[in-house]
């Protein structure tokens, strides 16, 4: 080739079809999944439920499994920033307020991203993917049983109930919104999350004789 000749420009990947998007095809993922289960869906099942070919969706994404670890991050990831915030002693703030921060939190990342979610709470450690999620959940688990250990130290809480359980009781409560909570409904996400927050710590706060 001479000097005054240019390289021809690589080929531009293809981007699929107008609508269908990574982030498009992996909020129809996530609906499927939850609708018809992980492991009863196929990159086949997505296709046609987004009207595409395979090889289209393969432009964005290598496999179902890759899908799923999105979702899973999805549900995870703002909540573990939440927890490790509130986990680091804050000027002004005892544990006690981080604790019903953390709460409060917890639904708004629950309803921000509700479908996966619901979906996070469903893998039953099937795959490493799904273990690592597990894993993942324990740790939130252990730092929220930390933090009301803390407030227990404190004197803000009753301490007759073991702190993990207390968490477990907590994000329960929390997560007890993907099975009818809707954001059309009757409850908008502030009302909730006031009525979660006053119910767990009115029934937790320590009350003198």
């Amino acid at each position: 080739m001479s000097t005054t000749e240019h390289a021809e420009p690589a080929p531009r990947r293809r981007r699929g079809r107008p609508g269908h998007d990574q982030s498009a095809i992996l909020r129809a993922a996530v609906e499927l999944f939850n609708r018809r289960g992980y492991d009863a869906t196929s990159m086949g099942d997505l296709a046609k439920e987004l009207g595409l070919t395979k090889p289209a969706i393969y432009h964005h994404v290598t496999s179902k499994e890759q899908l799923l670890g999105q979702a899973l991050d999805d549900a995870l990831d703002e909540l573990t920033s939440v927890v490790t915030e509130a986990s680091r002693e804050q000027p002004g703030a005892g544990a006690y307020q981080r604790l019903r921060e953390v709460v409060r939190r917890s639904v708004e990342v629950l309803v921000a991203h509700q479908p996966s979610v619901t979906l996070l709470l469903r893998v039953r450690g099937n795959s490493e993917i799904e273990l690592a999620a597990l894993e993942r959940r324990r740790w939130l688990d252990d730092r929220l049983a930390a933090l009301v250990a803390d407030a227990v130290a404190e004197g803000a809480l009753r301490d007759d109930v073991p702190p993990a359980l207390v968490s477990r009781l907590l994000f329960g409560m929390v997560n007890s919104l993907v099975e009818w909570y809707r954001p059309d409904g009757a409850y908008d996400q502030a009302m909730v999350a006031d009525a979660i927050t006053s119910i767990a710590f009115d029934g937790l706060a320590r009350h003198e004789a």
